[in-house]
């Protein structure tokens, strides 16, 4: 065990006029399975980058590791799996990486395939296993469910869970639950670490969460009071100094003692009225302390078209292959209005193939498929690489309203700051939140989402699993958060 200390860290981008941190000082074992988490663009892969030493900062950050970034950059993929491995560690012994794998459920035969011939899960599972072989080294992980179906992504959460020293970054719950035993959180105004799993890290910020917002409400009344009694104490104090003072010998009787009896009255009416203007600062002061944390989801909106049918899709004992391979076959299902249909299946299963085939490409397939005529549809990509420009030219580019674009944007936690820069400098999880926006905008009758989820933050996540149980929009989604399918799909279509 060792310790990694991070002392008044302070880092913003070059040309940049905000800080990513301030002054930010807090303390990590290298013995953790620390989960680390924090709504899209606060600065995670950039804390990372910073433990890299890929930035300069201010601060001081010192460990006794070396740090090890995943996933591990392939300059070229068409390089035999076993040569990436002796690459990224020369003193590798075979027997090791085997073992590894074998942890991984990955066959050895990989090993000797093309790097690129590997499916996105395998390449994943070989690039943590070797890195795991290092000594003294502290892994950095950054999202590595991004594309892995539910299966790889629990065979890897279990294998994280055998493992220690790491920071993982995920927005997948279910998977943090299942490997880390901290977490490490970027806050609108601080970082801090909790003991335990993602579920006992948000059921205790809920709790404070709460505790905040009633302490809130609790002062705000106790401010009012004490600002009425104030006023009614001031304006007391000023009638009896008036009479100490000016004394009408017609109107008052002005008899022995009269004037230090209300002067002394005036000054007890005044030192109240200051007592309570303190505690009413102090109040306030109290009241400034509270909900600097608390992360704000307003609700979002969808208003979907209503189509002229019940049915928009049909499919019966559809198959379909490439090159003389088949993706799939057999395959039955419809999509109603009113469904949430999930694709669910391996990578490779051919989801993405259904997709294509609704959205319109030419997909040779051989089955019953229909289509309802004059259905239109939105559809968010998995990819977030052809995301570019500002977002003005971005809202007019695809017809849509750029106030409610920028306005949902908000409500995904976009600071207006945000609205100057060019999408290229987004975060991926941002870049992602554009995208959705968009399709949000998008007057459609089927809203298709191909991992939706990707890059997302929780607190966004669960603001669209609320979107859509709310407003039960028609939607056919390929998503591999379980928690997410669990809470929205109505209807199942496994490959």
């Amino acid at each position: 065990m060792s310790l990694i200390n991070i002392q008044n860290l302070t880092f913003s981008y070059d040309g940049s006029y905000d800080n990513v941190f301030e002054n930010i000082s807090f303390q990590l074992d290298t013995d953790w399975k620390l989960g680390f988490t924090g709504r899209n663009g606060r600065g995670k892969t950039t804390f990372l980058n910073l433990l890299l030493g890929r930035y300069s900062y201010s601060g001081k950050i010192s460990a006794n590791v070396s740090f090890e970034y995943f996933p591990y950059k392939v300059e070229d993929k068409n390089t035999v799996t076993i040569d990436i491995v002796e690459q990224i560690y020369p003193d590798c012994q075979y027997w090791q990486i085997v073992k590894e794998l074998n942890l991984l459920a990955v066959s050895e035969d990989v090993l000797y395939r093309p790097f690129n011939t590997l499916s996105n899960g395998e390449q994943t599972k070989v690039l943590l296993a070797v890195m795991f072989l290092k000594e003294n080294s502290f892994l950095l992980i950054d999202e590595p469910t991004n594309h892995l179906d539910l299966q790889a992504r629990e065979t890897v959460s279990r294998y994280l869970n055998s493992k220690k020293g790491f920071i993982l970054v995920s927005h997948d719950r279910a998977f943090l639950d299942g490997c880390v035993d901290h977490i490490l959180s970027i806050n609108k105004t601080n970082i801090e670490i909790q003991q335990g799993n993602f579920s006992s890290w948000l059921a205790n910020k809920e709790l404070q969460d709460n505790f905040e917002l009633a302490e809130n409400a609790k002062l705000k009344k106790e401010i009012r009071r004490l600002t009425e009694t104030a006023r009614e104490k001031e304006k007391w104090s000023e009638v009896a100094d008036r009479r100490k003072v000016g004394i009408d010998p017609n109107k008052v009787d002005n008899k022995s003692g009269y004037r230090p009896m209300q002067a002394a009255k005036a000054e007890k009416l005044m030192k109240r009225a200051k007592a309570i203007e303190k505690r009413n600062e102090k109040a306030i002061e109290e009241k400034s302390k509270l909900l600097k944390n608390i992360e704000t989801s307003a609700e979002l909106k969808i208003s979907q078209e209503k189509y002229h049918a019940d049915r928009l899709i049909c499919a019966d004992n559809l198959s379909v292959e490439y090159d003389g391979r088949k993706v799939f076959e057999g395959i039955s299902f419809s999509l109603n209005r009113g469904d949430r249909l999930l694709l669910k299946g391996k990578n490779g299963s051919g989801k993405s193939t259904i997709i294509k085939l609704i959205c319109g490409d030419e997909i040779n397939y051989k089955g019953t498929f229909e289509k309802g005529s004059g259905l239109v549809i939105s559809y968010v990509p998995q990819d977030v690489g052809n995301v570019s420009g500002n977002l003005s030219d971005y809202a007019k580019q695809h017809n849509i309203d750029e106030s409610l674009f920028k306005a949902i944007l908000r409500k995904l936690d976009f600071a207006r700051v945000q609205f100057e820069k060019d999408i290229s400098s987004f975060s991926d999880g941002q870049k992602k939140k554009v995208l959705i926006a968009k399709s949000l905008c998008e007057k459609a009758h089927l809203h298709i989402w191909d991992e939706p989820m990707n890059y997302i933050d929780v607190i966004s996540r669960m603001q669209i699993e609320k979107l859509i149980t709310d407003f039960e929009p028609t939607i056919l989604f390929v998503e591999h958060d379980k928690t997410f399918c669990d809470n929205i799909a109505t209807k199942i279509v496994e490959l």
